[in-house]
């Protein structure tokens, strides 16, 4: 990796595919089997995508949108020998409170799921009298208790940041209103104990480019480098037949991540196959997850893909944050502390 270093643990069975000969753009190519999950992938569940995983002993675990039969959303539990062929549990994740007691949210989607010291997150948008972000935590994925709603309505796209910083908990969110996210800016939240949620800062808005100029939402946990937080999100278009979502990529100041350093101004990915073209909602690239080798580098990106399918693409992290950096445009809003 040269002289850019991920600052995370080392993990040797990262799923990878070597770099096409032929490569445009950012260098972010997609998995030739792509998508790994398709349709009708559990009894019950018509659906999986917009859905997170992370090494767990020597194998994988993750969280995933089960969109069901009837329409609604809730979040199972999937196990994998090599983060690409999944098998998942056939009932939905069994929340439950503080005391042990069923706690089951009325709906559940797009998980996110952040490991901080020993005790691993679980963050997704439920209802909480209108659209909001719900949490949980477990350290063996047997029990899983909710925890504390950190914000109001209307919020969505919450993921923590993988450490602590200055002694607290750090979370991105997108707040927006009852309508479908007429807004849409990044910002961040501090916590000392996960319940008290405080010092909130604005991290960056939409841009001025095509792809991200309707609104953006966090994606993947943000990963730790030599250069920052390499920041994985989302930006969304509006175009006359919807919606159109990429993904793309920025660093923020390792110590004030409300500072963004480099933001790109061309996107990562952006739906051009047909698992990304043609689904349930077409034009979808959402991220949600990676998985990342601190030694080589490597980097394995999950996105949902049409809200149908989970798909796989992967780059090598200092050859993404060059093109990050090679390509950034910043404005006076992602310079700033994020006060006003």
């Amino acid at each position: 990796m040269k002289e850019i270093k991920l600052i995370s643990p080392r993990v040797a069975n990262v799923p990878w595919q070597e770099k096409p000969e032929k490569l445009t753009g950012a260098p972010v190519w997609r998995y030739s089997s792509n998508p790994i999950i398709g349709r009708n992938p559990a009894e019950g569940v018509a659906r999986i995508f917009n859905s997170a995983v992370m090494p767990y002993g020597d194998e994988f675990i993750g969280v995933f949108r089960g969109e069901q039969t009837n329409g609604i959303p809730y979040i199972y539990l999937g196990r994998s020998k090599d983060a690409i062929h999944w098998e998942f549990d056939k009932e939905k994740i069994p929340f439950t409170d503080e005391a042990g007691n069923p706690f089951m949210p009325v709906y559940a989607y797009d998980p996110r799921l952040v490991k901080i010291d020993d005790i691993y997150y679980i963050i997704w948008c439920q209802d909480f009298y209108g659209a909001a972000i719900g949490m949980a935590k477990t350290t063996d994925f047997k029990t899983f208790v909710r925890i504390e709603n950190p914000f109001l309505p209307f919020n969505r796209n919450a993921v923590l940041f993988p450490r602590k910083l200055n002694g607290n908990f750090v979370m991105m969110s997108r707040p927006s209103d009852s309508g479908h996210t007429p807004f849409g800016d990044i910002f961040l939240s501090e916590s000392p104990d996960m319940v008290y949620w405080g010092k909130h800062r604005h991290v960056m808005g939409k841009g001025s480019e095509w792809w991200q100029s309707l609104k953006i939402g966090g994606g993947a946990a943000p990963i730790e480098t030599s250069e920052g937080w390499l920041l994985i999100y989302h930006g969304v278009s509006g175009t006359c037949n919807g919606y159109v979502y990429s993904i793309g990529g920025a660093i923020l100041d390792i110590d004030n991540p409300s500072i963004v350093k480099y933001r790109c101004e061309n996107f990562l990915l952006t739906p051009e196959e047909w698992y990304e073209e043609r689904g349930f909602v077409p034009n979808v690239t959402f991220p949600c997850a990676t998985i990342h080798d601190s030694e080589t580098g490597k980097m394995a990106i999950y996105y949902g893909a049409a809200d149908s399918y989970v798909g796989l693409a992967f780059t090598y992290a200092d050859e993404l944050i060059r093109y990050i950096k090679e390509h950034s445009v910043v404005s006076a809003g992602d310079t700033e502390i994020g006060i006003r």
